[in-house]
């Protein structure tokens, strides 16, 4: 597949980073000559230096060639302007990286694909949704439901009260009589471990399970973890991702915002009226007190600072808060969540990417997920006739060490996979890869 990317910051970077596994040809374009250095001397794409609002960088990126056309520079207008224009010049099709979600609710009325933007994505509201998605459970770092919850994927932190700590796979299957769940990654240190039997729970890791609905308690159990029913939500910053997670989560929650602009206050009271919002510094803890954060549940951090969203998250973590989130602008923070104690940092631009490479990724790939800071995609294949993993049970599949098969549904109920395990046409496989293994894995089910 040709692909041109408009835009080098960190959406177009990480985004080409996951395509350069799938062998797709990628042109890169962007103003910034630094920015097309960088990328050339790290991934094996092209680049072309120019606007990508010009007919002339267009048409020496080829774009008539162009499979698809994504654009995702910081400029609205410009991604805009660049689908649009790329579009009539011949590319396939058009993907818009927007800021302005009323073009996601008036999409309909709109019809952006008769101007030729195909696909529209706000990483905003993108980042709302998967707040909302991490407030299911205060105990979990992670979780995602698979077929409405047949399966699950859940991630825990290890610590010293732990069953599982310093306990390989091995061990820890014997503390899972039933089978219920699976191991199937450990982040240690910023490292991303695909686990096997000899592989150990250490203090301080992020574990991540396949589990069946079952599992999750028992995962909890033996974690000494106890998930609280969340009721209060403190939200900092109103940015437009605490705009959009208000809006979503006032519906379910008693919500209250801290905004430091008086000006913007006024304006949030009127766009949120079910959220209570407190004109304040959220660095200031004598103020968090007086608002309350003792009696919190959650606390979210989405100022446009990173660092501030990491202390604040520390300070309500330090006053009792089951759950914290935090929003960071840079990527190698993500990884740093597991060692200072914030439950989950999340960064927009990487949510963004990530769901435009499983937009792109559709086909034998039913469902496709990624984990804050764990360099490896979940994925849900469909097994069909003629599947490559009809051929023998699991344990003798040859099945790549970048990857692991942790559940299977069929018939509407989920499986652990085990090595001996058969697979059967119409199954739902859960997989955990790295990017450059995802088209061997997929091999597997053609």
């Amino acid at each position: 597949m040709r692909i041109i990317i408009a835009g080098a910051g960190d959406v177009g970077f990480h985004l080409a980073k996951l395509l350069a596994f799938e062998s797709h040809d990628i042109n890169i374009i962007d103003t910034d000559d630094d920015k097309l250095q960088y990328i050339s001397n790290h991934l094996d794409v092209q680049t072309t230096k120019g606007n990508s609002t010009s007919f002339r960088t267009l048409e020496e990126a080829q774009v008539a060639k162009a499979d698809l056309l994504i654009a995702v520079t910081e400029s609205e207008a410009t991604n805009i302007s660049t689908s649009i224009i790329g579009k009539n010049l011949g590319a396939r099709k058009t993907i818009a990286r927007i800021t302005n979600t009323e073009y996601l609710h008036k999409k309909e009325i709109l019809d952006l694909k008769d101007i030729g933007i195909d696909e529209i994505i706000s990483p905003e509201s993108l980042a709302a949704k998967e707040i909302k998605r991490l407030l299911k459970q205060t105990a979990l770092t992670d979780l995602f439901d698979f077929e409405k919850g047949t399966l699950s994927l859940v991630g825990i932190t290890i610590d010293e009260q732990s069953e599982l700590n310093g306990k390989t796979l091995v061990e820890a299957a014997y503390l899972n009589p039933d089978h219920s769940f699976t191991t199937v990654a450990i982040l240690r240190n910023g490292e991303t471990i695909i686990p096997y039997g000899e592989n150990k729970f250490l203090n301080n890791d992020h574990a991540y399970f396949i589990c069946q609905p079952d599992g999750v308690e028992r995962v909890l159990d033996l974690a000494k973890k106890q998930s609280e029913d969340i009721r209060n939500i403190m939200i900092l910053g109103g940015s437009k991702i605490g705009i959009q997670a208000a809006l979503q989560l006032s519906k379910k929650y008693n919500i209250k915002l801290i905004e430091e602009d008086r000006d913007k206050c006024f304006e949030l009271a009127d766009t949120l009226q079910n959220t209570m919002i407190i004109n304040g510094d959220g660095r200031d803890v004598e103020l968090l007190k007086e608002e309350g954060i003792d009696e919190m549940d959650a606390f979210i951090a989405v100022t446009g600072n990173s660092e501030t969203n990491i202390i604040s998250s520390l300070v309500a973590k330090n006053h009792g808060v089951g759950k914290t989130i935090s929003l960071v602008e840079n990527m190698d923070y993500i990884h740093l969540s597991q060692n200072i104690g914030v439950d989950t940092m999340i960064n927009k631009k990487l949510i963004a990417a990530s769901f435009i490479f499983r937009y792109i990724r559709k086909g034998q790939v039913v469902n496709m997920t990624t984990i804050h800071g764990v360099d490896a995609e979940i994925l849900e294949f469909e097994v069909t006739e003629g599947s490559k993993i009809l051929k023998h049970e699991l344990r003798n599949l040859n099945f790549p060490k970048s990857a692991i098969i942790g559940g299977v549904i069929r018939n509407g109920k989920g499986h652990i996979a085990r090595g001996n395990f058969h697979f059967e046409v119409k199954d739902r496989v859960v997989v955990l890869s790295r990017s450059e293994c995802i088209r061997k894995v997929e091999g597997y089910f053609k």
